[in-house]
C-alpha cells in the first residue's frame, strides 16, 4: 500500500522532507495499530524501529478532539536503560517539533529530579518514557488506575534484552496490571535480535502468542566483521587484550568515533587506562559503565551526541538503541561471549540500515580467537543465541502482589486471573499463588510469630490491603528486580572525620572491604588512594603520580552462550575452518592434534599428566565458566571420596584443570562424570556451600522479605547479609519448604550454577569421553596452567617476572 493512502498528509510532507519514504514495517505497525492489534516488530538497527513503534501513537494524538477533562497518559515507553529513554525522548522531539504537533513527550528514570516527577504526576505527559523500575513504582500508587484510563498503548523497546529476566518477570506482570486499568491498551515490542520470536510473543502478549502479531523488516546491509590478530600473533593466555592495545589506539586514531566495547567494569577502566598511557595526541576519550556516577554517564552521553569524542570505553551500558550519529565503528575487546549480544553493539556503528556497520573484535588468547571467529561467522550468517522459556519466578510475584496492595484493595481471585493473563506465569498454580499470598502476609509458616513480615491484611470486605503507611513506603523504596553487588558511594574527601565531598561513583562494598588506608586504585578513569569507609560512603583522594593497585571489582560477567561453544567444538573438529585462522593459532591446534588430541564435536576430551609433584585433570567441555565452576565444585567432592587427594581447580569458559596429589589417570572416567552428581552431590555441596546464602539473599530482597532501603537510612551490604543469613538458618532449619527457599534453589540452579546446561553437557558426553593419558602438559593445557600461576603469583613486578618465566617453561614443553 503507498504510503499516501496511510499517512496523513502532515506526516506525509515530514517524510517528503526528510528525503525518505514510510518504510514497509513502519506502515505494516500502523495497520496494526488502525486494527487494534498487539504486535512484536524485528527489524534491523537502524531500520526505524523506535519511529515504526511511536508513528502510530504520533498520528492518534495529532487528531485526538479536545476534551473537557485533563488526558492521561496515552503512550508508555519502556526502555531496560536510563540513557536510552532519555535518548528516545530526545529523538522523537524531532517529528514533534518539526511538525508542530501539539504533543508532550518526557522521560522519567530513576535519574529524573524529584520537582518533575511530581509534576508528571499531577499533569501526566502524553508520552512517558520510563524504565521497568519506575513502571514497579507508577503500579504501587494509589491513583494508579485513575492516571492510566486512558493508556491506549505500551511499548516495550529491546524486548530481548528484558523478557528472559526476573526483570521481565515483573514487567509481565505489570503489563496485566495496566490492561486492567485500560482494557484496550495495545502493546508493542521493539527488536532487533531476536532468535525465536514466538517466545517473546507469549511473553509480551495478554493471551499467548497469538494475541501479538508479528512484523518482520526487511534486512540492511550485512555487517563488516573483522578479527584483529595483533602483531602476527595470538597470546596463549589472558584476557584483558593488553598487548593488541597500541593497535587499537591506532585504529581509533583512524575513525571518526568508536565504541570499545568491553565485558566487565575492571575491564573497562584497565582499558581506558591503557589507551590513555598511549594517547600522546591527547584525543578525546571517555569512559563509561553502571557504576560511574549519573552526572558523569549524562556528561559523556552528550558529549557523544555532539560528535565532540573519538573513543568511549564503554560496558553493557551502551549496548542498546542509542543513536549516536557520528559512530562508525564498534571494537570488542576479548571475547564477545554471544552472537546475539554482539549484533546489538554491532548496530551502534553506522546507525543506517543501507549501509554496513563496521566492527573489530579484539581477542585476548588463542580459545578467544576461536570463540571470536565463531562470532564473526555466526553474525554473517545472522544466526543468534536464544533463550529458554521462563517460568515467572515467585518471588517476583511476592513483590508484584505487595505493590498491588499499595495501590489499591485488591480480591485474591481476580487478581488470581489477573496474573495468569502474564505469560510468564500463565501455568502458575492456585497453590502456588496462595502460598505467595501467604507469604507476603506472614513471611510463611515459620516467621508468622514476627510482626515485622506482616505485610498485608484482609479486610472486612474480604478483600487485602497494605498494612499500615509505613508498609507502603518501604515497599515504593525497595521495588525492582535487579539485585547488584552491595554498592557505596565514592566520594573524595579524607582525614579521620571526612566529611561528604563529591560523588564520582560507586563499588562493591567488597571490593574496598580488601583495601587498607593508603591502597591506590583505578576509577572513573583516574587513580585515587582510598582513605576510609564511613557507612555507606568510601572517602577517598586523587593520586596521580602512584602506580594504581588496579581494581578486582567488574559486575557480571557473561557466560558463552550454548550456541557459540557449539560452533567452537565445530571449527576445532573441522580442519577445513582453521584457514580463517591466524597460522599461530592454526599451529597451536595442529600440535595438540599431534601431541594429545582434538575433541570431537560431541566428545569431551579429557587430559590427565605429572607435572613436579601433581598430577592434573584438564578436560575441555567448552561450556562456560558457570558450568564449569559448578562441576569443579562436584568433582573435587568425588575426587575426595575416593581418597586421591585433590588440591584445587581452576576453569575459564573453554576448560578445567583439577590437580591432586595422586595420579587420576587410572580412575574410572565414566563413572566420575556421571550424571547422578547432579542429584545427591549436588544437594550435599549446596547444603554447605555459601553460594546458597548469596541466593537466597537476592530472592529475600526482591521479595520484600528483608529491605535495603529505609525513609531515612540504607542498610550497608553487611547489614543485609547479616539479616538474610539468620532468617536462612531459621528457615532451614524449621521450614525447609519455604518458598524463598524453593526460589533461592530455582534461582541456583539457573543462575549461579547453571545445572541445565551442566546436565545437558553431562548428558551430551555420556559414552563420548575421550581420555588421553599424557606425560606431561598439552599444548590445549598451557592457557589453564597459566591462570592457576595467576591465581598464586603476587601482583608486582617480580611476580609478573615469575609469570613469565613459567609461560616459556610452560610452552617450550608443550610445544617439544
Amino acid at each position: 500500500m503507498p504510503a499516501a493512502a496511510v499517512l496523513p498528509p502532515r506526516f506525509q510532507a515530514w517524510f517528503a522532507a526528510r528525503g525518505w519514504n514510510a518504510r514497509p514495517h513502519q506502515l505494516a505497525m500502523l495497520d496494526k495499530a488502525q486494527a487494534g492489534r498487539s504486535a512484536l516488530l524485528i527489524a534491523p538497527t537502524g531500520g526505524g524501529k523506535t519511529l515504526a513503534g511511536f508513528l502510530p501513537s504520533l498520528i492518534d494524538l495529532s487528531q485526538r478532539s479536545p476534551r473537557n477533562t485533563p488526558a492521561g497518559v496515552h503512550t508508555l515507553y519502556i526502555s531496560p536503560l536510563k540513557a536510552l529513554a532519555v535518548d528516545v525522548e530526545r529523538n522523537l522531539m524531532t517529528p514533534i517539533r518539526e511538525m508542530g504537533l501539539k504533543i508532550v513527550a518526557e522521560s522519567r528514570t530513576g535519574d529524573t529530579g524529584e520537582s518533575r516527577k511530581a509534576r508528571q504526576r499531577l499533569k501526566p505527559p502524553d508520552i512517558l518514557l520510563t524504565t521497568p523500575e519506575q513502571l514497579a513504582l507508577f503500579c504501587a500508587w494509589e491513583g494508579a488506575r485513575e492516571y492510566f484510563a486512558d493508556l491506549a498503548c505500551v511499548i516495550v523497546d529491546e524486548a530481548h534484552a528484558i523478557w528472559p529476566s526476573k526483570r521481565g518477570d515483573l514487567l509481565a506482570l505489570h503489563l496485566a496490571r495496566l490492561q486492567q486499568f485500560a482494557p484496550n491498551m495495545r502493546r508493542v515490542g521493539l527488536s532487533a535480535t531476536v532468535d525465536d520470536p514466538d517466545l517473546v510473543r507469549r511473553w509480551l502478549g495478554a493471551g499467548g502468542q497469538d494475541s501479538v502479531d508479528l512484523v518482520l523488516g526487511s534486512g540492511g546491509a550485512p555487517p563488516v566483521v573483522e578479527v584483529l590478530v595483533s602483531g602476527g600473533r595470538v597470546p596463549w593466555a589472558g584476557h584483558t587484550a593488553e598487548h593488541a592495545m597500541a593497535e587499537v589506539y591506532e585504529i581509533i586514531k583512524g575513525s571518526k568515533t568508536a565504541l570499545v566495547f568491553v565485558n566487565t567494569r575492571f575491564q573497562a577502566e584497565f582499558a581506558f587506562q591503557k589507551l590513555w598511557e598511549l594517547n600522546d595526541e591527547g584525543l578525546p576519550i571517555a569512559l563509561h559503565h553502571g557504576s560511574l556516577s549519573a552526572e558523569q554517564r549524562r556528561k559523556v552521553e552528550s558529549a557523544m551526541a555532539r560528535g565532540a569524542l573519538r573513543a568511549v570505553v564503554c560496558t553493557s551500558t551502551l549496548d542498546m538503541g542509542i543513536d549516536w550519529g557520528d559512530v562508525d565503528l564498534v571494537i570488542q575487546l576479548a571475547a564477545p561471549k554471544g552472537a546475539s549480544r554482539m549484533v546489538q553493539r554491532i548496530g551502534r556503528a553506522n546507525h543506517r540500515l543501507d549501509e554496513p556497520s563496521r566492527a573489530i573484535f579484539v581477542p585476548a588468547s588463542r580459545f578467544e580467537m576461536l570463540e571470536c571467529r565463531a562470532a564473526a561467522d555466526a553474525i554473517l550468517e545472522n544466526h543468534l543465541d536464544g533463550d529458554p522459556e521462563r517460568i515467572g519466578a515467585l518471588d517476583v510475584l511476592a513483590q508484584h502482589v505487595m505493590g498491588c496492595a499499595c495501590s489499591e484493595p485488591f480480591d485474591l481471585l481476580s487478581l488470581y486471573d489477573e496474573v495468569r493473563s502474564a505469560g510468564p506465569y500463565s501455568s502458575l498454580s492456585w497453590e502456588d499463588f496462595e502460598a505467595v499470598v501467604d507469604f507476603v502476609s506472614t513471611g510463611g509458616y515459620a516467621l508468622k510469630t514476627y510482626d515485622k513480615f506482616r505485610r498485608i491484611v484482609p479486610g472486612p470486605d474480604g478483600l487485602w490491603r497494605a498494612r499500615n503507611a509505613q508498609t507502603v513506603q518501604r515497599h515504593r523504596m525497595n521495588v525492582g528486580a535487579i539485585v547488584s553487588p552491595a554498592t557505596v558511594n565514592v566520594r573524595v574527601g579524607g582525614g579521620k572525620r571526612p566529611v561528604g565531598g563529591r560523588k564520582i561513583g560507586e563499588a562493591e562494598e567488597g571490593y574496598f572491604e580488601q583495601l587498607t588506608p593508603g591502597d591506590t586504585f583505578v576509577f572513573a578513569g583516574q587513580v585515587w588512594r582510598f582513605n576510609s569507609i564511613v557507612g555507606a560512603d568510601a572517602f577517598v583522594s586523587p593520586a596521580p603520580a602512584d602506580d594504581p593497585k588496579m581494581p578486582s571489582w567488574g559486575g557480571s560477567k557473561f557466560p558463552l552462550s550454548t550456541y557459540l561453544a557449539s560452533r567452537v567444538r565445530t571449527m576445532m573438529h573441522d580442519e577445513t575452518e582453521w584457514t580463517a585462522l591466524p597460522p599461530d593459532v592454526q599451529e597451536w591446534l595442529a600440535w595438540q592434534k599431534l601431541r594429545s588430541a582434538l575433541p570431537g564435536e560431541d566428545e569431551m576430551l579429557l587430559e590427565t599428566f605429572p607435572r613436579g609433584k601433581r598430577f592434573y585433570l584438564v578436560c575441555y567441555p567448552f561450556d562456560g565458566r558457570l558450568a564449569h565452576s559448578t562441576l569443579a565444585m562436584l568433582l573435587t567432592r568425588r575426587l575426595d571420596r575416593l581418597g586421591v587427594g585433590p588440591l584445587g581447580f581452576v576453569c575459564n569458559d573453554y576448560a578445567i584443570s583439577l590437580w591432586s596429589l595422586k595420579p587420576m589417570s587410572d580412575l574410572d572416567l565414566e563413572a566420575l562424570f556421571d550424571q547422578d552428581m547432579l542429584g545427591d552431590d549436588l544437594e550435599a555441596w549446596l547444603e554447605e556451600s555459601f553460594m546458597m546464602k548469596r541466593t537466597f539473599k537476592a530472592c529475600a530482597l526482591i521479595a520484600g522479605l528483608i529491605e535495603r532501603r529505609y525513609p531515612g537510612e540504607e542498610k550497608s551490604g553487611r547489614q543485609v547479609t547479616f539479616s538474610t543469613d539468620l532468617i536462612y538458618d531459621v528457615l532451614r532449619r524449621h521450614q525447609p519448604d519455604h518458598l524463598l527457599l524453593r526460589c533461592a534453589r530455582e534461582d541456583a540452579a539457573s543462575g549461579l550454577l547453571d545445572v541445565a546446561r551442566l546436565g545437558d553437557m553431562l548428558a551430551r558426553i555420556k559414552g563420548r569421553i575421550h581420555h588421553v593419558a599424557l606425560d606431561r602438559v598439552s599444548p590445549f593445557a598451557v592457557p589453564l596452567m597459566l591462570e592457576i600461576g595467576r591465581e598464586r603469583a603476587p601482583g608486582d613486578a617480580a611476580g609478573e617476572m615469575i609469570l613469565a618465566e613459567a609461560e616459556e617453561d610452560l610452552i617450550a614443553e608443550a610445544m617439544a
